[in-house]
């Protein structure tokens, strides 16, 4: 397949992964390819043909490098940059450097920095060492951004019954971070200040009033069913935290001392990572792409029609300063955390309709992890590039895919998608108008 646009992959020495080199029909990759809801292969890329022909895409008047679901592993970053053909290495190994193509591009990552992976703080200062670079940089939040941002900012805030819950939320995928902070920030000064551990387990635990206020506020936003799986959910953490900090050779009286420097890390304007949440969006688009973390719905679909992108991101940074309560059961979140299940605010062909006024014929998303590359999905008449193809070298093992992980979607203006993955054995490349001309 001839691309007008094809990576340079610069510095494969660096790569600890082999990445594809020939070209594929996107639609030609069969069940790895393309996907409906009840419908064989052939229906589906039929559906895909037929979607096509009754939209006209707009596309990015720069090319676009969509890489999501880094999962705290910052060599997964690296791959992935390298694979994109938008950065080289220098320094001996040690900096980056835009290539051409890199200069031209918009990096936007789709979510899902934090937890599964080895290393969260390395791979926010790789992404900031991107950033002093002078690339183009947008970062898309993920649920689990955004449950490490409400976890942490909770923290002695257990009198309160909608948001002392959330530091415990977070629950033994929080405690590999916390081990981090510690090894790397806390001085004997900072234990030394830090409380006894009943009194800190009282500042990290909800209270007993969150036990019973929490189920009477929530009947607003969350049916009882709900309601009764997130109490059951909390005690269970509760009663476990204690534990896996001591499986990670962490005190109750560290984790505490851990969160509390990671407020002055990520909160207070003088910290490292304070850049971090500052740049968070909900929504990015480009052309009749729409990026987002996870997928979209009705009620989210129609703001995006009457209001726009730039609406939505406004009230995802006044919700995200406010009440924790306020943002997690609304209905923005689902934007971070929607899998298209039952339990999920619901897609219709009514916010599909929306979605189609707002100029927006494709979601960009992570959350949903593949093996084997980046694949389409079509839910209630919306393409999907589903594009998370598991990065972090934790559950690539717990998966049992070799090796490291890295993968890019590329958006260019010359009307294509391509999708690289170390786990496919070709570069998918979707082209809607050779598509729609040969079918």
């Amino acid at each position: 397949m001839l691309l007008k646009t094809l990576p340079n992959f610069a510095n494969q020495q660096w790569l600890a992964a082999q990445l594809p080199v020939e070209t594929e029909n996107w639609l030609d990759g069969k069940k790895y390819a393309v996907r409906k809801c009840k419908s064989n292969y052939t229906k589906a890329k039929e559906s895909v043909l037929a979607l096509l022909k009754t939209t006209e895409w707009k596309w990015p008047k720069r090319p676009v490098i969509f890489i999501t679901d880094l999962h705290a592993d910052a060599n997964a970053l690296t791959h992935s940059l390298l694979a994109s053909g938008g950065i080289e290495i220098t320094n001996k190994g040690k900096n980056f450097k835009l290539t051409e193509f890199g200069k031209k591009a918009l990096f936007i990552f789709g979510g899902d920095f934090f937890d599964k992976g080895p290393s969260n703080l390395e791979l926010l200062r790789a992404l900031h060492q991107l950033i002093k670079t002078g690339a183009r940089v947008r970062l898309i939040a993920g649920n689990h951004d955004i449950r490490v941002l409400f976890g942490m900012r909770s923290v002695g805030q257990t009198d309160d019954p909608r948001n002392a819950h959330f530091f415990i939320r977070m629950g033994a995928k929080a405690v590999p971070f916390l081990q981090e902070i510690k090894e790397q920030y806390l001085t004997k000064t900072d234990l030394k200040n830090t409380p006894e551990q009943a009194q800190c387990e009282r500042m990290l635990y909800p209270q007993e009033n969150w036990w019973q206020q929490f189920p009477q506020l929530a009947t607003w936003v969350m049916p009882q069913v709900a309601i009764d799986r997130e109490m059951q959910k909390i005690n269970k953490k509760v009663e476990r935290f204690s534990h896996v900090c001591s499986q990670h050779q962490l005190t109750v009286r560290e984790a505490y001392a851990a969160a509390i420097k990671w407020q002055q890390l990520f909160l207070q304007p003088d910290g490292e990572f304070y850049w971090f949440f500052k740049r968070l969006k909900l929504a990015h688009k480009t052309g009749s792409l729409l990026y987002v973390h996870a997928g979209l719905d009705d009620r989210t679909a129609t703001m995006l029609n009457e209001f726009g992108v730039s609406h939505i991101n406004n009230s995802f940074k006044e919700q995200l300063n406010g009440s924790p309560f306020e943002f997690y059961y609304g209905p923005l979140a689902n934007t971070i955390r929607t899998k298209y299940r039952v339990v999920d605010m619901p897609l219709t062909e009514v916010g599909t309709e929306q979605a189609h006024q707002a100029g927006i014929y494709a979601i960009m998303h992570g959350h949903r992890n593949l093996h084997h590359g980046q694949r389409i999905a079509i839910r209630k008449q919306l393409l999907h590039f589903e594009c998370d193809v598991t990065l972090d070298i934790n559950s690539r093992q717990k998966e049992r895919l070799s090796g490291s992980g890295a993968g890019a979607t590329l958006i260019t203006p010359q009307a294509e998608i391509i999708g690289i993955s170390t786990d496919y054995k070709h570069i998918k490349v979707f082209q809607p108008e050779k598509i729609k001309q040969h079918g």
